[in-house]
């Protein structure tokens, strides 16, 4: 990409996309598309088709997707596995008909089989059964990264797939319902201290490992490979250290301040027991994560306190 290249980024306002806009700004690409999913709904194919036709644009960034944790995956399958297909099949076919040089299509480490060795290696990709709470979105993902290699295989394209580890970010979901762990644990323990709350209940054993990618980081990531990376083989995007729900719990308590306990509610899921993933062919690509986790929390837990700024005065 040069700096006048048009560059769509499917899913601008999400965590994703957001980062990967911000860091297109911040580099200097200027000539960038983007509508929100009220403007243009991905799911229809003849609007996808109208907007790829009107704008024709040269590189596309499919960050678009309906996300969840495991309450909202467990508890709406059909939801999660019907709009990734249609939004993913509509932007892939549309790139194609209208001459896309290159598409990134960002799919999730969370499609990996359940057991998979840890770290868990580019080459575990449909060798095992998938964690269920996570089966349909998986799935969809997993398609969508089929499809882009068909494409590339059939029709010639120059597209490309990669797999980001959990990401956190600012303008991350903070819905207790449907976010993800990290942006649920600083919503309970912020609202905790306000509330001076006693306990903090956090669900599953505690004993789960998760490794995490700061936004800003992911974005950075991308960039680089749009630009550097052909291939079919699908590309892990991580930091490669992982740490416990637990030790996650008492880091977040530690940067909200909040002085009570945590409880562990042992009766609730713990999902997949360890999401490591092997970054070595990322790190042999030239790109490595530069953000801590404790720089990177700290970051959006001040984004959080201003956006309910925001919102108290616009209430007011």
């Amino acid at each position: 990409m040069d700096f006048h290249s048009k560059i769509y980024v499917a899913g601008h306002r999400g965590l994703a996309g957001s980062a990967i806009m911000r860091k297109l700004e911040e580099k200097g690409y200027r000539n960038l598309v983007f509508l929100s999913s009220k403007e243009l709904d991905l799911r229809n194919k003849s609007h996808t088709d109208a907007f790829f036709e009107k704008e024709k644009p040269e590189y596309v960034f499919l960050a678009a997707a309906k996300v969840g944790g495991i309450v909202a995956n467990n508890d709406y399958p059909a939801d999660f596995i019907r709009d990734n297909l249609l939004i993913q099949t509509n932007v892939i076919d549309a790139a194609y008909r209208n001459g896309v040089k290159k598409l990134l299509f960002l799919g999730s480490t969370c499609i990996y089989p359940k057991f998979a060795p840890q770290p868990v290696n580019e080459s575990s990709l449909l060798t095992g059964s998938l964690e269920p709470t996570n089966e349909a979105y998986a799935i969809a993902k997993i398609a969508g990264i089929k499809m882009v290699e068909a494409y590339n295989r059939q029709y010639g394209t120059n597209y490309i797939s990669v797999l980001p580890t959990n990401l956190y970010g600012p303008e991350d979901n903070f819905d207790l319902e449907t976010s993800h762990v990290l942006p649920a644990l600083l919503r309970k323990f912020h609202e905790a201290k306000v509330n001076n709350d006693p306990v903090v209940e956090v669900w599953g054993t505690g004993e789960p490992r998760r490794e995490f990618l700061y936004s800003d980081d992911l974005a950075d990531a991308v960039i680089y490979l749009m630009n550097t990376y052909e291939g079919n083989q699908i590309v892990n995007i991580g930091v490669g250290e992982d740490l416990t729900i637990k030790a996650l719990a008492e880091k977040v308590k530690e940067i909200v301040g909040y002085p009570g306990e945590i409880n562990f509610n042992a009766t609730k899921p713990d999902g997949t027991p360890r999401k490591l993933v092997d970054v070595s062919k990322l790190h042999s690509l030239g790109w490595q994560a530069s953000i801590s986790l404790h720089e990177g929390i700290t970051k959006v837990y001040d984004w959080y306190l201003k956006k309910l700024i925001q919102q108290s005065a616009v209430a007011k």
